[in-house]
Order: C-alpha cells, then structure tokens, then sequence
C-alpha cells in the first residue's frame, strides 16, 4: 500500500443556505479543494452524505456532484454511514488512492438539512439508529444521548454543571472560525440556564443541524510537493470499527467500543500513542459523547472525561486540544459533511493555517468521526510532512 498525502482541502460556512443547493453546496467546497491543490482533475469523487434522498429528494450523488464540478469520466459514488459518512468518503479516497487504483481522489462530505421541516429531520436522523427496539419506541438520538448521560452522571458522580466546559471551550474557540455557525462566547451560567431538550441534555449541550460541506483532495505522498505555500499532510492511519446499532446490545454502553477499536487500529497502523496527539478532533455531538470519546481514546480514565475538561486540558494550551474550530458543537454538524469538517480542521492546524487558534508546535492530529450512537467510528491520523 502507497502512503497517501492531503495536497488540498475546502469548506463551505455551516449555516441556514437558502440560496444554495445541496449540489452548490458540494461543488463550492470541492472547487475550493481543487484550487487549493493547484490540481484541475482528479480520477476519482467519493461523497460523503446521509439523507439526501428524503431532505433533498436526491439520490445518485456520485454522479451528481461529479458532472456539477466538471469531473465527468471519473470514478464516483456514494458514501453513507450515518453521520460518519463525511469520513467514510474520505476514507474510501485513501484506500482508492493507497492501492493503485486511482492517482488522485476527492473526498466531499455534504448536507442539506434545514430546507426539511425539523419533524423529519428528526426523523431521518433517528433511521441511524435501530428501527425496531430504539426509533419505533419513540427514541431520538436526542433521548438515546440523554439516556446515557444520565446513567453517566448516576455511574460516575458527575453533575449537571461539570459537562459545561466542553461547550464554553466549543465556543470560545469558533469566534476565530469564519465558517462556524455560531460566533457567540457562552459561559457556565449561560450554559446552565439553557432550554432543556430531553433532561439532561440542554440545547448547550447539543450540536445544531445546517447545511454545509468540505472537501479533501488526496494523491500518493511521493508525488505530493509544496502547493500555494503548504506543504502536503501525510495519512498516518485510516481506520473504521463497529459496534452494535442499539445500545443496549452493548457489553457496556457507557464505553465506546468502536471508538476505541478504530482508535486503537490507527495508533498501531501509524506507530503512534495517545501521547504523540498534538489535536483532537473528536465528535462533540453531545456533551456526554465528548467525555465518551475521550475515555475511549486513552486520554482520559474511565469516568473522568469531564475532568480533563474542568482542568482546562481540552483547551488550547492544554494537554489534548479539541474542538480548536468549534467542533460540532459551535461549527455546526451538518450530519454527512461533519466527518470532512474534522478532517479539513486537522489539516489546517498541521499547515498552520488555523487563524486565531493556531496550536503551538503541532505535529500530529487525530478526526474521529462518529456514526448512530456510537455505532460506526472511523478515525483518521494526519502527521506533518518534514
């Protein structure tokens, strides 16, 4: 297998688009992708999306996105795996790419989500989880959340106000993010007086919907140079693991096994530790899969996510920073684009080009992107090229 380097990536504003399509949407991001990488063609287009077909009544989106940004002739289809879908497109590139079978491959994940009434989006989303023991008894993956931060909190001695760091964090971050949803600093007592959705979750506790997309262009990594000023980002690891769709088919629902399984495939395929992540972009969904997400990686003890939050650890200047662009949190989770918004947020903090949160003497980030509750983890690791 080839190594594989990112040579160019690309990103729309999460926000209420009205004017654009989800084909706009799509093409504004891959074009810039394409311009960043100084490349006019590519061999092959891989896009990552969940529910066109109901919000957009648009299936067949290979082809759609292809023939829109002028790539007729390549290699194109689909990705879905839930709200992972982002990153299974991506991943689908690297592994195209890795093998020989393509020189050059685009990943775009896309969302078009608020053209939809809330109800049936609600609804779509709930179709990632199991139809007949969770959505067709009333579950939303609001409630599926809710479910498991209150055992959380029972487990592990947690309050209520304990999980506020991780969206003060979230926020103060995307003021600097011009394609963040939300540019608005929050506080603890902002956080705690927010509307409640489904106890314990508030709505500063979940991540909002939007429309949006982002892009990555990989080619092999000895034909990658220096392009518009940035050098190319190596794929250290690609991975993807699984777990059962319910939650309480689980051993243990309140440790993220496929989290962990992914986690632990990319640290072995890359050669890396916990300790060598210099940036974490986890899915910040809910708060509590946050703290879950963590934990899973190693960068936490079990049942002491919130900690490393409530020491300031997640922050910037500390010792695994996440959400350094808002996360989904703040940036918006455009379900099938979210896995792409990690991995272009990775990239621009290891090309230095992470204004107004630029880590210090970054070196290697990790995106884990997460689909249903938990159920399809795929984790990428990203290195700097000397």
């Amino acid at each position: 297998m080839r190594q594989v380097a990112v040579i160019g990536i690309g990103q729309t504003k999460v926000d209420e688009h009205w004017d654009k399509s989800l084909r706009d949407l799509a093409g504004d991001a891959a074009l810039a992708a394409l311009a960043d990488s100084g490349l006019q063609q590519v061999d092959a287009v891989y896009v990552g999306n969940m529910m066109s077909g109901s919000a957009n009544r648009q299936q067949h989106l290979g082809a759609y996105i292809a023939d829109w940004i002028g790539m007729r002739g390549a290699e194109t289809f689909r990705a879905e795996a839930a709200c992972s879908s982002g990153a299974a497109s991506f991943r689908t590139a690297v592994m195209a790419v890795a093998s020989g079978a393509v020189e050059s491959a685009l990943a775009v994940g896309v969302e078009k989500m608020t053209d939809s009434p809330i109800g049936e989006i609600t609804a779509q989303l709930a179709t990632a989880a199991d139809a007949e023991w969770e959505a067709g008894q009333g579950l939303s993956f609001v409630s599926l959340n809710a479910l498991l931060m209150r055992r959380y909190m029972h487990e592990h001695g947690w309050q209520k106000e304990h999980f506020a760091p991780f969206s003060v964090n979230a926020h103060a971050n995307a003021m600097h993010n011009p394609f963040a949803r939300f540019h608005e600093r929050i506080d603890v007592e902002k956080y705690m007086k927010a509307s409640m959705v489904n106890d314990p979750i508030n709505l500063m506790d979940a991540s909002p919907i939007g429309d949006g997309a982002a892009a990555a262009i990989v080619i092999p990594l000895d034909q990658a140079s220096r392009v518009n000023g940035h050098s190319p980002v190596l794929v250290a690891a690609s991975c993807a693991a699984t777990d059962s769709i319910a939650v309480h088919h689980r051993k243990d629902p309140l440790f993220l096994q496929a989290a962990y399984a992914s986690g632990k495939k990319a640290y072995d395929q890359s050669g890396l530790t916990p300790a060598d992540i210099n940036v974490f972009e986890l899915h910040d969904a809910f708060s509590i899969m946050a703290a879950l997400s963590l934990e899973a990686n190693g960068f936490a003890e079990r049942g002491q996510g919130p900690r490393l939050a409530l020491d300031g650890e997640i922050q910037l200047t500390g010792r695994i920073p996440i959400a350094t662009r808002g996360g989904l949190k703040a940036r918006g989770h455009p379900v099938g684009a979210t896995g792409m918004y990690q991995i272009v947020e990775v990239v621009q903090q290891l090309r230095g080009e992470a204004a107004g949160t630029q880590l210090e003497n970054v070196r290697v980030g990790m995106s884990q992107n997460i689909g249903g509750s938990g159920s399809n983890i795929i984790t990428h690791i990203f290195k700097q090229v000397k």
